[in-house]
């Protein structure tokens, strides 16, 4: 029953993801390599800072909340290996984290980083996600922080699908061209 209940939210998220259209439209059955991490777990705290070492290109991360000195660090070394970076923001980031901040704004200050915020509305920018060289999505519950990767009950979700992870780019898109957002110089 466990192996069925896993089997059908595999299923749901990647036809979330890949949309119903990409479903619809093919007659033939998707398979796309997906792992599934729960935490808190060894090494779990480990995976964001491995997919984002693998980019060579390109990376745009949504990030409700970025905090977790590791992938800041992950981030910042696949900068200086000319991957470009963008990272969206919502501003509870500013308003809540305090001190780590001045990591955050050394890394969007970096070169090959751009940082935008999500311009001050009721609604929340809540996406933990981010995808790597057009290749991997990284999705899921836990936020790019030490207690979310280290002390709560979260998942991981890493998608290696090109059309799963051009989905989230064509989102991301959206969110980053919206004219009321503002560059995140803090």
């Amino acid at each position: 029953m466990r192996t069925l209940k896993l089997f059908l939210l595999v299923g749901a998220l990647i036809l979330a993801i890949m949309g119903e259209r990409t479903f619809l439209q093919s007659r033939e059955p998707m398979v796309v390599p997906v792992r599934i991490a729960y935490g808190p777990a060894q090494g779990f705290d480990s995976i964001d800072p491995e997919l984002i070492g693998r980019a060579k290109k390109t990376i745009d991360m949504g990030a409700y909340v970025l905090s977790d000195q590791r992938v800041i660090e992950a981030l910042s070394r696949a900068a200086s290996r000319n991957v470009q970076v963008r990272l969206y923001f919502d501003p509870e980031q500013f308003r809540r984290i305090g001190g780590v901040n001045d990591n955050v704004s050394a890394l969007v200050h970096q070169p090959n980083v751009r940082g935008m915020i999500k311009a001050e509305q009721n609604d929340l920018m809540h996406i933990k996600a981010y995808a790597v060289d057009g290749r991997w999505l990284r999705t899921g519950s836990t936020n790019f922080s030490w207690s979310g990767e280290t002390r709560q009950d979260n998942d991981i979700v890493v998608i290696d699908s090109p059309d799963a992870a051009a989905d989230f780019t064509r989102q991301f898109e959206k969110l980053w061209s919206r004219h009321d957002n503002r560059e995140a110089d803090r």
